[in-house]
């Protein structure tokens, strides 16, 4: 039978809002992956048989198939397609799922997927300036006008009773760690720097070393007055891409390449679009049925902090191991950079595997819409 298997994964460094990569276009972004991805492994562009991209905010310059416009700003032949898809935060999560269902069926032999997400051009909720988004029927059904993932936060933490200072102390330990890997190198492996205008951005520049608690108590809610959801507890505005190359352990034999791991499971699930971000809970349940897998059997987690009571709601119902959950840090302290999250998260969860000897890794993350990809992959030592 035919598997897929991730060869190597590399990423840009995630840079903060107006930051260090604001006046990188996001498809010389996306060219600087790709080109990266294929300089480290020593192959001849030729071998690709397409790249699928995940970006959100598909407007000005990320309309047009930001992923074709990537493979042909990255000067690889014109052959090779591009295709971009938008499963809001999900976005690259799901090219990863597509490139690997794809190679497992034969349709490809080798694949790029991931994604990008320039949110200081192309700012959040863009799209809606020029159309509304909800039609009639959708407002008919749920009896509303819009739907509010900041709402939706605030809902989990009361339906889960967390307090205000348990999703401060959440956001902190985020930064703690984050820093904690940025000193200790362990995303040296897998960073592409990237240089523009304003100068070379090496490493993940969202972290705020200085937080603290009194610090985070500070900030007013974002969403409602006598909320417990502000920017400190929430994912950054971001910039950032990152690319996987999939291909089948055979093809990898005959290139003489080592994989780094295997697509195990994939599943993702439909919830309340109102609470909105509560679907990682479900569609973690249905991959691990699917994985023949426990809980805990799974070495690391990856769940995006989209706003921290969300992987806090998912680690109280799966009963996870906290010190198993985002070892890394997490979107609250490096941002969360829409379309390419989702292969942000799996190149930081392989690389981490790889080098803690880890043999299951589980990722999932919430998405607009009440939606949630999970991911299984399986650590290759051969």
């Amino acid at each position: 039978m035919r598997d897929a298997v991730i060869v190597d994964a590399v990423r840009a460094p995630i840079g903060r809002r107006k930051g260090t990569l604001r006046q990188v276009h996001p498809v010389d972004l996306s060219a600087s992956v790709l080109t990266a991805l294929l300089e480290r492994n020593g192959l001849d562009p030729d071998l690709i048989e397409d790249v699928i991209w995940g970006c959100v905010t598909q407007i000005a310059e990320q309309s047009t198939n930001v992923g074709r416009l990537a493979v042909l700003a990255a000067g690889w032949p014109e052959a090779i397609p591009g295709v971009t898809l938008d499963r809001a935060c999900g976005s690259s999560q799901q090219a990863v799922h597509f490139a690997a269902a794809s190679v497992v069926a034969g349709h490809y032999d080798m694949v790029v997927a991931g994604g990008v997400e320039s949110m200081s051009r192309v700012p959040l909720g863009s799209a809606r300036a020029v159309g509304e988004p909800f039609g009639p029927l959708v407002k008919e059904r749920y009896q509303r006008d819009s739907f509010s993932q900041g709402l939706g936060a605030e809902e989990i933490a009361r339906r889960w009773g967390f307090t205000r200072t348990q999703l401060d102390e959440f956001a902190l330990e985020s930064h703690r760690k984050s820093a904690a890997a940025i000193d200790g190198g362990a995303f040296d492996g897998q960073l592409v720097p990237v240089t523009g205008p304003d100068g070379e951005l090496k490493a993940d520049e969202g972290v705020r070393r200085d937080s603290s608690l009194e610090k985070l108590a500070a900030l007013k809610p974002a969403f409602r007055d006598d909320g417990v959801i502000h920017a400190g507890n929430s994912s950054q505005i971001s910039d950032g891409c990152a690319a996987l190359l999939i291909t089948t352990s055979e093809r990898a034999a005959e290139l003489g390449l080592r994989p780094l791991a295997r697509f195990h499971s994939g599943a993702v699930m439909g919830d309340d679009p109102v609470t909105m971000l509560t679907a990682p809970i479900p569609a973690t349940a249905k991959v691990l049925k699917r994985a023949g897998l426990t809980i805990d059997d799974i070495g690391v987690f990856e769940v995006n902090e989209a706003f921290a009571s969300v992987p806090l709601a998912w680690e109280a119902e799966t009963g996870a191991d906290h010190a198993r959950l985002n070892p890394l840090g997490g979107a609250i302290a490096v941002g969360h950079p829409l379309g390419a999250s989702g292969a942000i998260l799996m190149t930081r969860m392989v690389h981490h595997m790889r080098a803690n000897g880890i043999r299951y890794g589980l990722q999932t993350m919430c998405e607009a819409g009440g939606m949630a990809n999970a991911t299984v992959i399986e650590l290759l030592t051969g």
